[in-house]
């Protein structure tokens, strides 16, 4: 029996297709134009966190029939059942509890059977004492010297969130200690950081849910081959790693002390994960206060989320922008494009967050979507976007929305720097939406005292259709607490935008398929099994490989 709803066939869709065609001749210079107080009329804040989404191609007219989508979708009803801790991910039959992990109030959570605060408390008290015998230098290795470099080894949600936000913090780092991320089962990803680093003064973070990740054990094992060749001893590596894991038999296997395995639990999805243990590497950098500020800020974008009405909550319009521009104006991709440089690894760790989240075609119930879900997402540091695609969004036709992500004061202020940075993202976000027209590039020409022939030639080359739909999130500053704001605030979005496609936001079934093959075909690289199984280009790959390798 369906249980989801199909949101194409309510009256709210309805009307949200009726107003693309109202509005489909209408240029974001009408709007403006029409609106004299469209910022304030489609602005938010919430904690200090600005959400501008004037430049959207969209009136209050469109902006009511999405409020009236997310009604019709229950956006509100599941919202508590999340908050409940209600199995809402139907296919592993699990609740979704990770904002327990940033409940930092002496309650439980969730209110009702199954508190999970106890157990999520002792792990936090287990990560602080770790973090703080690295950070006062008690930590020895095996040879009685000091912890200097913590090498976080991990893949997916056990390596995006920490690393972005260990580079988002970095002016909150501890000086004394360097943390480093390897996830790519390529050696060159790990063999020349191994060629940096002093083994009695490194330390292992071994982060896998299963502890049978094959890009992680395979790092991990060289990682244990490295230190061992070092020691001589297997009980000196003990001095050297630590484990994150749902699994403490695996990594005592490994050869980890159960004092240095810190649990992870099924109701914690990987992307997800960066508020649990998974997040030691980072609490390591910036400490157990900064780490708690990061969570602190999480938490106030969660209660922001609980307790706001619909057409003034911040993770619901942002949500709804997304399906107005996916699903009415047929944006098939979206861009992250952060003006700060130590957001560098944001557009990645919102890539899998998005992507894994709500990257299918299929619905709660298993039947197919009515409707196309979740874009591509992509993106990059917005000055460095400026002289790479930012042609293509100008002039190149496609339908590109863009969130612009900037802060007032910089984390690493340089006189001259931020105002012209914040130029740059303010002139694109209006050079996008507003375009040059013909009859101003006219003009333009026209005072160079260029020839008219000249002029007619350049002419087409100077327009700018603009038109170009994008959100700027602008935070005061960089530090945890903002930072908690900003990363609870897209998993919110993400949440709701599963719930009006009618999607099962927390399971990640595609990512199976391509680890499957990977288990059949390396045996047949290795010479261990045949390759008649295998279809016939894979089989050809493996074939040039092998010969190439003699």
């Amino acid at each position: 029996m369906t249980i989801t709803r199909d949101i194409t066939q309510t009256p709210a869709w309805s009307q949200l297709r009726q107003a693309r065609d109202r509005l489909a001749g209408t240029h974001l210079r009408d709007l403006f134009a029409q609106d004299a107080a469209r910022f304030p009329h489609f602005s938010r804040q919430a904690d200090g966190l600005l959400l501008d989404f004037s430049k959207q191609r969209l009136d209050q007219a469109v902006l009511n029939h999405l409020i009236a989508l997310a009604e019709a979708a229950d956006v509100a009803g599941w919202r508590e059942r999340l908050f409940a801790g209600e199995k809402i991910n139907v296919s592993e039959e699990r609740a979704v509890l990770h904002p327990a992990l940033r409940h930092l109030d002496d309650t439980p959570f969730p209110v009702g059977e199954g508190d999970v605060m106890p157990q999520v408390r002792q792990v936090r008290l287990q990560m602080a004492a770790i973090v703080e015998q690295l950070r006062s230098g008690q930590w020895k290795g095996y040879t009685g010297d000091t912890i200097r470099h913590v090498v976080n080894i991990g893949i997916g949600g056990s390596d995006l969130g920490p690393k972005m936000c260990t580079r988002a913090l970095s002016a909150f780092s501890h000086p004394g200690l360097h943390v480093h991320y390897v996830s790519n089962l390529d050696g060159a990803h790990l063999a020349p950081l191994l060629e940096t680093l002093d083994p009695r003064t490194t330390l292992f973070i071994i982060a896998s849910k299963t502890f049978t990740t094959q890009e992680t054990m395979i790092n991990a094992a060289s990682a244990r081959n490295w230190m061992l060749a070092h020691t001589g001893s297997e009980e000196a590596l003990a001095k050297h790693f630590v484990a994150v894991s749902a699994h403490p038999e695996r990594a005592a296997e490994f050869g980890i002390p159960p004092a240095q395995v810190l649990p992870m639990w099924d109701w914690v999805g990987g992307r997800y994960s960066l508020w649990s243990a998974v997040g030691l590497p980072l609490a390591i950098s910036i400490g157990m206060s900064g780490s708690e500020r990061l969570l602190a800020g999480a938490q106030a974008m969660d209660r922001h989320f609980c307790d706001t009405p619909l057409k003034d909550n911040l993770p619901v319009l942002l949500a709804l922008l997304g399906i107005w521009n996916t699903n009415f104006l047929g944006a098939n991709t979206s861009a992250i494009v952060p003006y700060n440089e130590s957001l560098r690894h944001l557009p990645g760790y919102l890539q899998q967050l998005e992507m894994e989240s709500n990257g299918k075609t299929v619905n709660r119930d298993g039947h197919p979507l009515t409707c196309p879900a979740n874009p591509i997402v992509w993106g990059e540091i917005g000055a460095n976007g400026q002289h790479a695609f930012f042609q293509l969004l100008h002039q190149g036709g496609w339908l590109v929305p863009c969130d612009f992500i900037a802060t007032a004061l910089s984390d690493y202020p340089l006189p001259g720097h931020q105002a012209p940075l914040l130029a740059n993202c303010f002139a694109q976000s209006a050079a996008l939406a507003f375009g040059k027209t013909e009859e101003e590039a006219r003009r333009e020409l026209e005072g160079a005292g260029l020839p008219a022939a000249q002029r007619d030639a350049l002419l087409p080359h100077k327009v700018f259709a603009g038109n170009q739909p994008s959100t700027t999130l602008l935070l005061p500053r960089l530090d945890p607490y903002h930072l908690g704001l900003l990363l609870s605030l897209y998993e919110h979005k993400v949440f709701v935008q599963g719930v009006i496609w009618g999607i099962n936001s927390f399971d990640q079934w595609g990512v199976e398929l391509g680890k499957q093959l990977a288990s059949q075909v390396l045996p047949v690289l290795n010479g261990d099994a045949a390759k008649d199984n295998l279809d016939a280009s894979t089989r050809g790959l493996i074939d040039w490989t092998q010969a190439t390798h003699g």
